[in-house]
Parts: structure tokens; C-alpha cells; sequence
């Protein structure tokens, strides 16, 4: 999936007023049950660490939403509302696409196929 990047509650607001057709997409160092608003308004979900069984894998997956956890060169930092992966940083707004089944991260807006 692709859609924004989205790190607090009231950029989740801004994004659905201004562009209610575009996904948006949490990004967490990890998740804590505090995060529950803020997965359940996303579309999708990445986080830093995490596994399988991990609070942010389960909650996802129960709430069919797409997600990649566990990416271990994502460095988030919530409160500048970014992160870093190598050497790109991604800034909340910007445009980023998850494969959930294969755990792939890329930058921009990539287009999918519908099989």
C-alpha cells in the first residue's frame, strides 16, 4: 500500500480532512496499547521493532490493516515527526509505500497492480 506518513493524531485529522481519499500510514518506534486511536484511524502501520506476535503485528492483523513491524533500520523519532532509513530521512506528509507480505519499505507513491 501507499499513502502518507503520519506520526500523532492531528495530522491523521489534517490528512483526512484535506485528502480523504489517501491512505495514511503510522509510523512508531513500537506500539503501546496508547496507540490504538492512532492505528485504528490509519490505513497502515510501520514500526522499528516488533515481531510476530509483537502488540503492533497483532493489532494489525486483527484490524486487517497493512503493516510492516520490525524494520530494523528505521530509526523513528516522533517528536520531530520523521524518520530515518540509510540515508534518507522521511518527513510526516511525505509519500511511502509498505509491502506487508514481503516487508519491503520504498519511498514515494508506488503504484500497485491489483491482481
Amino acid at each position: 500500500m501507499s499513502g502518507r506518513a503520519v506520526f500523532a493524531l492531528d495530522e491523521i485529522e489534517y490528512w483526512r480532512n484535506a485528502e480523504p481519499a489517501t491512505s495514511l500510514i503510522l509510523i512508531r518506534g513500537d506500539t503501546v496499547p496508547d496507540d490504538i486511536r492512532e492505528i485504528f484511524a490509519t490505513d497502515g502501520l510501520l514500526t522499528a521493532r516488533g515481531g510476530l506476535t509483537s502488540h503492533a503485528a497483532v493489532i494489525a492483523h486483527r484490524l486487517g490493516k497493512t503493516s510492516v513491524v520490525g524494520c530494523g533500520d528505521l530509526i523513528c523519532d516522533e517528536n520531530e515527526r520523521q524518520f530515518i532509513f540509510g540515508q534518507v530521512i522521511v518527513k510526516s506528509g511525505d509519500f511511502i509505500s509498505i509491502d506487508g507480505r514481503g516487508g519491503s519499505v520504498y519511498l514515494g507513491d508506488v503504484k500497485i497492480k491489483e491482481a
